[in-house]
């Protein structure tokens, strides 16, 4: 189950085509070749339980023979396993003994049986006794959480290696943890915890199981740009080294960012409008595609109206390259939401910007806090005089 450098786990790549199998914006060419793959892959490994679910589903036709002679090879490997665990027990090493659970579990991992392989993870757990291994039992359990995205599971395991982390551990597994919470906090739409994850772990990534590295700095890039002030965005991704190297590979991403921090608004929403597709695409991000627009869009008109008193929406329009009703549309949204600080006047075509005081809402919110307060003490002091 361990992944080379730089290859990502083949579970995670067949769950990626499962959710492209069932996408309603995939062409039905291509899901005739994912098809084909994805049972390619669930054949090769022996994956039963995948097979039946995808059988009932209707994604997949049932071929009995096929079935029969994957359950005939995984009881086999199955006896097999189970002689190496005996044979280990009786006349090896506690190491040895560990290794042939660990081989067990590896194996219910890769044919697809979970509950079997959570409970064989635990029987390898109680046989191990370095914290680095018990940890990358963890990232075993995190992976295959990952592939049907039980969020349970995965928020359980991550609170479960940071207290392992309270023991001990290398700062090697500590920085791949930063990457999978990054990952479950990105698919639980906390993307500023997610944006913070993957900035710090830039530098050190190694997290290859999975996903490529283009993919983590395309995820890193979405996360800081809804996120971010403008100084720290400049610092922390416009400048980073790291991400410069590689953004020039993601289509529309490096145009993406630049536009963005250089006020090129044509610009940007051209090649915004590029990457919807990607997102839209990716399994992780596309429960959260129509937030992700809207928290864009609040971005990038928010930074437009920061430079101005009042503005035409002639202006406006034309600085973005849509039309005035466009915009007229898109600004009353976000303002009856209150999400954009600023008024519009019909009748004049003109944007008026309307910048919250923060002093006054601080001042207001202490008032409201002390008032509060001395609520409570009143109430608790009718009580104490009862």
């Amino acid at each position: 189950m361990d992944a080379e450098e730089g290859t990502q786990q083949p579970q995670l790549v067949l769950a990626h085509k499962l959710f492209l199998l069932t996408h309603p914006d995939v062409n039905d060419l291509d899901k005739v070749r994912l098809r084909e793959e994805v049972l390619e892959s669930v054949v090769s490994n022996d994956m039963v339980p995948l097979y039946e679910t995808l059988v009932a589903n209707g994604v997949l036709t049932v071929d009995q023979n096929v079935l029969d002679a994957m359950r005939a090879k995984i009881a086999d490997e199955l006896k097999k396993l189970d002689e190496k665990i005996a044979d280990a027990e009786e006349n090896l090493g506690e190491s040895e003994v560990r290794e042939a659970h660990l081989a067990k579990s590896l194996f219910y991992i890769r044919i697809g049986d979970k509950e079997k392989a959570l409970e064989q993870l635990k029987v390898t757990e109680g046989k191990t006794v370095a914290v680095g291994q018990k940890m990358d039992l963890v990232f075993y359990t995190l992976q295959m959480g990952f592939f049907d995205l039980d969020f349970d599971l995965i928020s359980k395991s991550i609170d479960k290696a940071k207290k392992l982390f309270e023991e001990g551990g290398d700062w090697e597994r500590k920085n791949r943890l930063k990457v999978y919470e990054g990952l479950f906090c990105m698919s639980t739409r906390n993307f500023k915890k997610a944006a913070d994850l993957f900035l710090d772990s830039i530098s050190t990534f190694t997290t290859y199981e999975i996903f490529p590295y283009d993919t983590f700095i395309f995820y890193t890039v979405l996360t800081s740009i809804i996120t971010l002030d403008r100084v720290s965005l400049k610092q922390k991704v416009v400048d980073a080294p790291e991400i410069l190297t590689v953004i020039g590979k993601i289509p529309y991403l490096s145009e993406f960012m630049n536009s963005l921090y250089e006020c090129q608004y044509k610009s940007f929403f051209s090649a915004f409008a590029g990457l919807t597709e990607h997102i839209k695409l990716d399994r992780y991000l596309q429960p959260h595609f129509r937030y992700f627009m809207r928290e864009v869009r609040i971005v990038v008109y928010s930074q437009f109206l920061e430079s101005y008193k009042s503005v035409t929406i002639e202006a406006m329009a034309k600085a973005f390259g849509v039309s005035e009703d466009f915009i007229d549309l898109e600004l009353s949204r976000f303002i009856a939401a209150g999400k954009l600080h600023c008024k519009i006047d019909k009748v004049a075509g003109v944007l008026e910007t309307n910048r919250p005081d923060a002093k006054n809402a601080l001042y207001q919110a202490t008032i409201k806090q002390g008032d509060f307060l001395l609520n409570r003490i009143q109430k608790l002091s009718r009580v104490i005089d009862l």
